[in-house]
């Protein structure tokens, strides 16, 4: 049986309709209200798109020292009506109340990081994922990893390319231990690796709480944002703003003021900044650092 321990009462306040129309997927916000849209692979890769293709990976709140909280009431509020983005957790918890409340058999996973680490380097399990279960056979869902956010799920088969609308994805298979790789320049470079052992809320508060308040966690030290676009990915850190485009080629653009920094993170990746937030002082501290 799927683990779905956090589907609770919080569940019954999830606003489908709104969170189709943030995605682009009226229609299938509209099948939903109606009772119409089947738990199928093709409505999952569906909203995977939309998701990843809309609601940007970013950091602004633990940047800015706000607090981020992981009650689904707050991630509504957040990611869908005030059109901000977020990370993994954010992300990942807000899609599982989707698909859980659409009638898929979602399990809550965990993995480390090993994105541009050396090998052999231990991280604490910091990154959030779902297993989603569709007529016996098992699927990745992660709207959540930063530049290399997957556009699609991923067939949970170890040692198969699997293309999608960006980059190849595989998946290895060491003991019970997967790791997720990405094909960049022809090479495979690993993003994180996990196991299939069902997490608990409590487990993400405790990552949470660490990635978003530590004094040394990357998320309080550097801003950063991320989406995929038409043919490309497009990242900010700090105010150094890179495009990559699948073809390999890459460009960057290093904002100087507080207008083009505002400019970036509304226009490249769709958010509604607030005004509470001083994108001003963020400059001066990417100046001293």
């Amino acid at each position: 049986m799927a683990q779905d321990s956090l589907n609770n009462t919080e569940s019954a306040a999830l606003d489908l309709e709104a969170y189709f129309e943030r995605i682009g997927c009226g229609a299938l916000g509209q099948a939903s209200q109606n009772g119409t849209l089947a738990p199928t692979l093709d409505t999952l890769k569906a909203i995977h798109r939309g998701h990843t293709s809309t609601i940007a990976f970013e950091n602004l709140s633990s940047f800015f020292h706000r607090p981020v909280s992981l009650a689904l009431v707050d991630l509504q509020q957040k990611l869908i009506y005030d059109q901000r983005g977020g990370y993994c957790f954010e992300q990942n918890l807000l899609l599982r109340s989707v698909l859980v409340a659409l009638g898929f058999q979602v399990t809550n996973l965990a993995a480390r990081v090993r994105w541009n680490l050396p090998e052999g380097t231990v991280t604490p399990r910091s990154h959030m994922l779902l297993k989603v279960d569709i007529d016996e056979a098992s699927y990745l869902a992660d709207v959540g990893f930063g530049g290399l956010t997957m556009t699609e799920p991923l067939a949970l088969v170890p040692d198969r390319s699997q293309s999608t609308s960006h980059e190849p994805y595989r998946l290895t298979l060491d003991g019970q231990t997967y790791c997720l790789k990405a094909q960049l320049n022809q090479v495979w470079k690993p993003l994180y690796c996990f196991d299939l052992q069902a997490q608990q809320r409590c487990d993400y508060e405790v990552s949470n709480w660490y990635v978003s308040t530590h004094p040394q966690s990357l998320f309080v030290n550097a801003l950063i944002a991320a989406r995929p676009g038409d043919g490309c990915r497009s990242a900010l850190l700090n105010n150094q703003l890179t495009t990559r485009h699948l073809d390999g080629r890459s460009e960057q653009r290093l904002l100087t003021t507080a207008t083009e920094l505002y400019d970036v993170l509304s226009d490249e990746f769709g958010l509604r900044v607030p005004e509470t937030l001083d994108l001003k002082q963020a400059l001066e501290r990417f100046v001293a650092s």
